[in-house]
């Protein structure tokens, strides 16, 4: 079978992969602008707490991606089978370069802008929207771009902790040693990634090399912001929302075990 062909005949349920694969990326890369923005801007004001959190983070950055979903199951509240696992996992990994990327734009405004902004007699608080986020919003950005790569190469291994995306087929194909599958899964994850640092990119050029770049990396600071924050909102209250005494079924993921996984859930929901 070709590549085609197998496109035509699966293209539902990849279009419900790539749904889940781009619904865990945003969400994580959202929850991580929400915690990375305003902990970089701490960070900034702090020097004390500066170099331990980036170690810190540092150092979660360079434990293995599958080791991480694995270490976080058994955890109550934010472990266990699916979303929310990789959900954690993710930010984990995005956060490092949204901290250091807001650290390093606003130590890196010029000190005579900092000055000529006091001398008009501006707050911290003034000076911070006013002139530092704006002026640090290309680096920040940078970050944003590189954390959302990183979250769409690692959400393939979320397919290890039933939390679903393009890794179901990647790991299908390397269990049935199809590399149909496998390109089934990493062709649409790679145009994900290309298309996220393309976008990002642009929106980057623009904010750098726009006529009216202040006023325009404003406006767009606090809109991905309020944007992030919102889709946070959201998605908090669809897991507060949702009925308690849920029971997750793991099995593996190729065909007979699938099966006997959905036998056992729908025995689980029949007698409920």
């Amino acid at each position: 079978m070709s590549f085609w062909n197998f496109l035509q005949q699966n293209w539902i349920e990849m279009l419900t992969l790539v749904r889940q694969h781009l619904s865990l990326v945003l969400i994580s890369t959202a929850i991580a602008v929400v915690i990375g923005i305003p902990t970089g801007i701490l960070l900034s004001r702090n020097k004390a707490l500066r170099n331990p959190v980036l170690g810190i983070a540092n150092v979660m950055q360079t434990i293995p991606s599958l080791a991480l979903f694995g270490f976080l199951i058994p955890l109550p509240f934010i472990g266990g089978i699916g979303a929310t696992t990789a959900i954690v996992a993710l930010v984990v990994y995005a956060l490092l370069p949204i901290i250091r990327n807001t650290v390093t734009g606003i130590l890196g405004v010029d000190h005579n802008v900092r000055e000529a902004a006091v001398a008009m007699g501006m707050t911290d608080g003034q000076i911070l929207r006013q002139v530092e986020l704006p002026l640090a919003l290309s680096v920040i950005l940078t970050g944003v771009r590189v954390a959302m790569v990183i979250s769409v190469g690692v959400t393939t291994i979320a397919a290890a902790v039933g939390a679903g995306g393009l890794g179901v087929y990647i790991f299908r194909g390397l269990r049935s040693n199809d590399n149909l599958l496998i390109l089934a899964g990493a062709v649409p994850a790679a145009l994900i990634a290309i298309a996220a640092d393309l976008f990002l990119g642009y929106l980057e050029n623009s904010i750098q090399f726009g006529r009216a770049a202040k006023q325009k990396s404003k406006k767009v600071f606090w809109g991905v912001l309020v944007g992030a924050a919102l889709l946070l909102g959201v998605v908090s209250a669809w897991f507060i929302v949702q009925p308690g005494g849920r029971i997750a079924v793991g099995s593996k993921d190729f065909t007979e075990q699938v099966i006997l996984g959905e036998i056992l859930a729908q025995t689980i929901e029949a007698s409920v």
